[in-house]
């Protein structure tokens, strides 16, 4: 494989890795702090429980997230380089706001919030779990902010080359992080929600600890179907605001070669030939991608081979502006259709919740147990699409993925490397997957009436 194909594996696996970790923490802080308010408002042990329990899980991801993520800003100075020389007085703005703000406010609330159980009053510790979690959401912010800068640069000026940053508002209000904000922080309140209501199942199964896991199973799911919808919603705002920033990305997405004509239909599955520019078959749905570009049952949409043209005239010729036309179709697909299970799983569980049926359905359960997996595979699909759909471009309109790699890196050190970070990433996955199954195992409580220690530094809970 060349340089650029293994530099390019190596931060695709680091940073999917990375980010399974990220949505749990910001969705798992979010219920904490919703649990902690609750036992403040109702005075129930039971939600201080809740908030203890679901805590530990929070700390094991959110451990294991700062491990991985200190990862991704080396590899800008080890493999990307030319990449870092370019955007570096765009990027340490951001960069460095997330790490001495939102990073540090985290930490602090957390400790605040760990070692201040016993010392403050209960109100001042649900505060400063909604502290972490505003910590979280401002740190996802930052980090958004400047990939928002490489899929729309915005609030810069071009000097020998290179883009300096003369507008830092820009940055803020840049059409892309508007969008892409709210979906990924509705993503990350599904994802906490999802592992909640899973493991609330698999203990509903089991029929331990009933109270506690049906109160936990009915937050989470609230949470999980009010963030399916706004999901969807904030989604559709990406997909129009790609129609003018990035049209190449949309009409990849859809596997979109020529133009479409007026309506136009969405494809539901294609059988893509990237070779020869067509796609052999497809199922097709009439008026919905004018709906989905434009919401209306008007509107066409340019192909790719219309934009490939475009982008020559603007960029130059001979680069191939046309993505991996597979992996962001079906990428796309992938997203939304796990997204929309999910909502329609939410809104089983809550019909038969209120029917009092649920634990009378033990295929339903089961089925959310597994369902855990959910936003996980639809956030990685989400990502891919979204970066490998701006290729040839790092930052899209400026810099070529080509132009960005460190050019003194040789193979032999991406090899090395990359055997050296999945390996470890490998042992990081099993302790956080073993020490979750553990910790939800054991439950809050020693026995069925014996109401344990539940502290969050429980050192048997985390024995290995």
């Amino acid at each position: 494989m060349e340089i650029l194909d293994l530099a390019r594996f190596q931060y695709a696996a680091t940073t999917i890795f990375h980010f399974f970790f990220v949505p749990l923490s910001i969705g798992l802080i979010f219920l904490v702090a919703i649990m902690e308010t609750l036992y403040v408002v109702k005075k129930k042990q039971v939600y201080l429980d809740m908030a203890k329990f679901w805590g530990k899980i929070f700390l094991l991801s959110f451990a294991i997230g700062v491990v991985t993520g200190i990862l991704q800003e080396f590899q800008f100075g080890m493999n990307w380089s030319e990449y870092s020389r370019f955007v570096g007085d765009v990027f340490g703005a951001p960069l460095a706001i997330e790490g001495l703000l939102a990073f540090f406010m985290e930490s602090t609330f957390i400790g605040v919030w760990i070692f201040g159980r016993d010392k403050l009053p209960k109100w001042v510790i649900a505060l400063s779990a909604w502290l972490v979690a505003l910590g979280t959401i401002l740190s996802a912010l930052w980090i958004l902010a400047a990939n928002s800068f490489m899929q729309q640069p915005v609030g810069i000026e071009i000097v020998d080359g290179k883009p300096v940053l003369n507008d830092f508002m820009a940055l803020l209000t840049n059409p892309q992080l508007l969008v892409e904000f709210p979906h990924t922080v509705f993503g990350a309140l599904a994802t906490g929600a999802f592992v909640v209501g899973g493991i609330s199942a698999y203990n509903l199964l089991k029929k331990r600890n009933l109270d506690f896991f049906r109160r936990s199973f009915k937050i989470s799911m609230i949470i999980s179907l009010i963030s399916g919808i706004l999901i969807a919603f904030s989604g559709h705002m990406q997909a129009q605001h790609l129609m003018s920033a990035q049209p190449m990305k949309m009409a990849a997405s859809e596997a979109l070669w020529e133009d479409s004509g007026d309506p136009a239909a969405w494809s539901l599955i294609a059988n893509i030939d990237a070779d020869e520019m067509k796609n052999k078959w497809s199922i097709d749905i009439p008026f919905a991608l004018s709906i989905l570009a434009y919401d209306s049952l008007h509107g066409s949409v340019e192909g790719m081979k219309t934009i490939q043209k475009t982008y020559e005239k603007l960029y130059g010729e001979g680069v191939d502006y046309i993505p991996h036309v597979e992996t962001v179709f079906w990428s796309f697909r992938i997203m939304a259709g796990f997204g929309g299970l999910m909502v329609v799983l939410s809104l089983a569980s809550l019909y038969f919740m209120r029917k009092r049926t649920l634990e009378a359905k033990p295929w339903l359960l089961k089925v959310l147990v597994a369902s855990v997996a959910l936003p996980f595979i639809a956030n990685t699909a989400g990502w891919i699409m979204t970066e490998i759909g701006r290729q040839p471009w790092t930052v899209f309109g400026l810099f070529t993925t080509a132009q960005s790699v460190s050019p003194n890196v040789t193979a032999g050190n991406l090899l090395f490397s990359i055997i050296a970070f999945c390996g470890s990433y490998l042992i990081l996955g099993i302790i956080m997957v073993y020490m979750t199954i553990r910790v939800a195992k054991k439950g809050p409580y020693d026995g069925p009436d014996k109401k344990a220690d539940v502290d969050l530094l429980d050192k048997e809970a985390f024995n290995l």
